[in-house]
């Protein structure tokens, strides 16, 4: 019976071939390495009592032995959880709480985020990295279970003002490796480095596992370097990349940019949003072809994609459905929509998240009838092409990150000084976006605004902390007395 275990077939297949290079460490693993590290980590997870469904928290930089937990996570159903290592030490005290983790791996320059009163035992990436490193584990019976299971559980900023745990089965991922090699045309000789991190759906679902279940070879950046990464692309001659557009414009602006040739870029994917026609035009003069689409972390997230031929042609468009994609565009009365008419983005199919992690309300509330609703207002025109229009929610993206404007008005509110707080994103000519807190005080006496800068970033992670801070009297409101964020934003 096939169980879900990719990296056993291609220590079969291809043992000799590099699956990881780790450029920082100038370190690389074959896939029969690969799957060595993953039995031992398995065996001595299982033997520890760890069972099925038992969650394994990591707050780590992306690396080598965080794909072999992945790999042992595919083999044993151990859950695992990883975290934002930019998040304050009480951000990561509610994930603890609420995903309750048997274990947490961590890189001990995290040490600071763990607190003490979190009562979990702590096994150190370093010290896991000298294990692995003599790990010589042939077997390992690949354990079965119910495809809908958890493989990761990947935390969103909450609406509500708490982190939501997106529940990434192993079903979504086969899926979206299916949809993703097919839209892309990935084969094993092709080759990405990634650089996005290992708490984003985008730093495993985007390119990295999918290449894995091609037996293809990922190279994995620690660090977003635009001068450094040109470089390693052209001597890799890397096929793909998948970046966010703050990425490509300033490796566009990179004194790297000219002379790198990149002669075997097939092309850029590039995600979170709309990539400026200039930026497009700058890479399509280089010589690399440009494809857009649109994801979730509860759906996909590879969900639609614009062909690089119709970059400049259907400008700010997301492209058309991948293969296994189901799309809807539906009114607030569950009503499709006509072609151009605006419509709420919902989706359906294998590629759609079971629900959040302990939060049946949230779940219900986004999944209806078996449609995933994204809150994103979408159209679609006459050749079905889809535009994003507008956010339901406040949502906005500060460097291809999500940034939710209740979780932070959360935390403004925690002053005594400030009596509300409402915050919009503004445009920003290096992060696309940042925020701007519009409060109102509870006394004449203001605080500075490095004070709330300081207070924020006491609780928050540093680009959720509001860029701008403007005081009103009163704060507008509409019919139903709610602060009116149309107002604000204008």
């Amino acid at each position: 019976m096939y169980k879900k275990d990719w990296i056993s077939k291609w220590a079969i297949y291809s043992p000799d071939k590099v699956a990881i290079s780790e450029y920082e460490t100038n370190r690389t693993i074959t896939y029969q390495q690969l799957n060595l590290r993953a039995n031992y980590l398995s065996n001595k997870l299982v033997s520890d009592g760890f069972k099925t469904g038992d969650r394994l928290m990591v707050i780590a930089e992306h690396c080598i032995e965080y794909v072999a937990l992945f790999a042992m996570a595919q083999k044993t159903g151990i859950t695992l959880v990883p975290v934002n290592y930019r998040l304050s030490s009480s951000e990561i005290e509610y994930l603890i709480s609420n995903s309750k983790p048997t274990c947490i791996i961590a890189e001990r320059k995290f040490e600071h985020l763990i607190a003490e009163q979190a009562k979990v035992e702590v096994i150190w990436m370093e010290d896991l990295t000298q294990e692995l490193a003599i790990a010589n584990e042939t077997q390992f019976s690949a354990l079965d279970f119910d495809e809908n299971h958890p493989l990761f559980i990947l935390y969103t900023s909450g609406t509500t003002g708490f982190p939501k745990g997106a529940i990434y089965s192993h079903k979504m991922l086969f899926w979206n490796s299916v949809n993703t090699s097919q839209s892309l045309e990935i084969v094993p000789s092709d080759h990405t480095i990634s650089c996005m991190p290992a708490f984003h759906t985008g730093g495993w679902n985007v390119l990295l596992t999918p290449l894995l279940h091609r037996g293809a070879s990922v190279g994995i950046m620690k660090k977003f370097e635009a001068d450094q990464l040109l470089q390693w692309l052209e001597k890799e001659k890397s096929q793909l990349f998948m970046g966010v557009p703050t990425m490509l414009k300033m490796m566009a602006e990179s004194e790297q940019f000219k002379a790198a040739d990149l002669s075997q870029m097939r092309y850029f994917i590039v995600g979170g949003e709309a990539l400026p026609l200039s930026v497009i035009n700058t890479w399509h003069n280089k010589g690399v072809k440009i494809r857009q689409g649109y994801g979730l972390t509860e759906v996909g997230p590879n969900l639609t994609s614009l062909h690089q031929d119709h970059a400049e042609r259907k400008i700010g468009s997301i492209g058309l459905p991948n293969f296994y994609t189901e799309i809807k565009l539906m009114t607030p009365n569950g009503e499709e929509v006509k072609a151009n008419e605006i419509g709420e983005l919902c989706l359906a199919g294998p590629l759609v998240t079971p629900g959040y992690w302990n939060n049946e309300k949230a779940t219900k509330e986004a999944i209806q009838d078996g449609w995933f609703h994204t809150g994103d207002l979408a159209k679609m025109d006459e050749e079905g092409f889809l535009y994003i229009v507008d956010r339901i929610k406040c949502m906005f993206i500060s460097g291809g990150e999500n940034v939710y404007p209740a979780e932070v008005e959360r935390v403004l509110r925690q002053m005594p000084e400030i009596d509300e707080a409402a915050v919009v994103g503004v445009e920003d000519t290096q992060w696309g976006e940042v925020g701007k807190a519009y409060l109102t005080a509870t006394n004449e006496r203001l605080p500075s605004t490095d004070l709330i800068a300081s207070h924020c970033a006491k609780y928050l992670a540093k680009f959720k902390v509001p860029k701008y801070i403007v005081w009103l009297k009163e704060m507008p409101k509409n019919d139903s007395g709610k602060i009116d964020r149309k107002k604000l934003k204008a």
